[in-house]
């Protein structure tokens, strides 16, 4: 079972160690002491509470979609010339990059600092870890729902 420091769940989750710390006092998440006597957190149970704190934030924007990966955000550079554009979105601690064509991006009036939703629906997701030489390892698989 993996374990992770504090510092390392916290960077992970997008929040501060104090944040992390504030969880396993409330009971949202316990913690144990390594061989290092180091505070760890268990790996697993940092992924559940991970699941359990991603909530999309609700928006007006958008219609009815298949895409369950719905990412609101604000236009951060549109990059287009006559026939295609790149749209470059922050959504949350996220940077998505849409290609798509200019007459869309004139269509939908997106521009530095429009709102807007960003779905992705992918049928590969490529998943890569460190490994335990720092050479690294990647597995894909074709998305099923």
């Amino acid at each position: 079972m993996p374990s992770l420091r504090i510092r390392d769940a916290a960077q992970l989750l997008g929040v501060s160690d104090d944040t992390v710390r504030r969880w396993i006092d409330a009971g949202s998440l316990s913690a144990h002491k390594d061989e290092a006597g180091r505070l760890v957190v268990d790996g697993a149970e940092l992924a559940a509470l991970a699941v359990e704190q991603a909530r999309t934030p609700r928006t007006q924007l958008g219609s009815a979609s298949s895409a369950r990966n719905r990412f609101p955000g604000l236009v951060t550079r549109v990059v287009a010339d006559t026939v295609m554009a790149q749209v470059e979105m922050q959504c949350g601690p996220f940077t998505v990059v849409s290609l798509m064509s200019s007459e869309a991006v004139r269509e939908l009036g997106l521009r530095p600092g429009s709102v807007a939703v960003a779905s992705v629906k992918a049928t590969t997701v490529v998943v890569e870890t460190a490994g335990e030489s720092g050479g690294g390892a990647q597995a894909s698989a074709p998305v099923r729902r």
